[in-house]
């Protein structure tokens, strides 16, 4: 019989069978100095493909590392079954501190951030002259994701025998971006792809573009043994193609080193995320004169000390006015 009040013991005590196991919770986590170095080459759903020395290795993040999420481009750390075999299965326990991002949002009212590449060294906007016809305004919101997440810009204008070129670079000229014109005979003769280079090599570079424009048929030139499936016929009503790339890759440059990330094929490009503020660093010639800016100045407003400083010869006119365009692209909707 069961006792109980002051004449009660251990015995006498139910306890609950602890089904997770016998060992303790502790806050305590692993350092796993140990862990390998690897890059992320791509992501499919929850599975990473990562680069470990010269051979890649499936793994899966870390329960440790909580919500946070590793990209095509990121440094980590992993462990477990490093051999690359079929069927095996590592683990992500470090990310690295991450050099530059491209984010974006789904659109300007949504407020989850998207981080599509880590650590790149230069974004490529690759736009079509015509068929497709161009989007500044996607060409904009672009530069100022660029400029926001510490990659420079490279503008690749492919279809140059459809309309020229001149018009669209006219509106960039202050920006002093570089760029590459390429017709549709030099983009599918692989020709373009040897001007693109010039750019690329030893430095890793993501490729972005609204289908249509030839951004995985110039990926395909530029990196021939890991040919991916090119976008159908362009429509000619609405002038979009389909959607062939669906997850952002990253593809080794061979010879003199760099890498391509291949991204997917975007209709809009969000920039909930961006903090004006930032873009201004991306204007070296403009920055100082922000020094008398009124407190959050906007930089378009009547106080904004730009315009002083412009007008005593610092910086060219125009480019504050490509400041300002860019700027604006945040209050606008690509689009409109």
């Amino acid at each position: 019989m069961r006792r109980y009040g002051k004449h009660t013991d251990e015995d006498d005590v139910r306890v609950r069978p602890n089904r997770k196991g016998n060992r303790p919770r502790t806050s305590i986590r692993p350092k796993h100095e140990d862990a390998a170095e690897g890059m992320v080459l791509t992501v499919d759903r929850g599975r990473l493909t990562c680069l470990v020395g010269d051979r890649t290795v499936v793994a899966m993040k870390a329960r440790e590392l909580g919500r946070k999420a590793a990209v095509v481009g990121d440094r980590v750390g992993l462990v477990g079954d490093l051999s690359g075999a079929k069927d095996t299965l590592a683990r992500i326990v470090r990310i690295e501190e991450r050099a530059s991002v491209l984010r974006r949002t789904a659109d300007d009212d949504d407020p989850y951030e998207r981080v599509v590449v880590a650590n790149a060294d230069q974004l490529a906007i690759v736009t079509a002259l015509a068929d497709p016809e161009p989007r500044p305004r996607l060409i904009d919101r672009c530069l100022v994701a660029a400029y926001d997440g510490g990659l420079e810009p490279l503008l690749v204008l492919t279809k140059s025998d459809l309309a020229p070129a001149s018009t669209l670079l006219d509106l960039y000229g202050a920006l002093d971006i570089p760029y590459v014109v390429t017709s549709r005979d030099e983009l599918y003769a692989g020709e373009a792809a040897t001007v693109v280079r010039e750019y690329l090599d030893g430095r890793i570079t993501a490729f972005v573009g609204h289908s249509g424009v030839g951004k995985t048929t110039l990926v395909n030139a530029l990196v021939p043994e890991e040919r991916r499936r090119t976008t159908g016929r362009v429509n000619a009503v609405t002038g979009r193609g389909r959607h062939t790339t669906t997850s952002a890759l990253a593809l080794p440059l061979a010879g003199a080193g760099g890498w391509v990330i291949d991204t997917p094929g975007v209709r809009s490009f969000g920039l909930h995320h961006v903090d004006p503020s930032r873009v201004i660093h991306a204007f070296p010639d403009l920055e100082p004169g922000t020094e008398h800016c009124p407190r959050a100045c906007s930089h378009d407003e009547p106080d904004c000390a730009l315009d002083e400083w412009v007008a005593q010869g610092h910086a060219d006119p125009a480019r504050l006015y490509s400041l300002r365009r860019l700027l604006a692209t945040r209050e606008r909707r690509e689009g409109d």
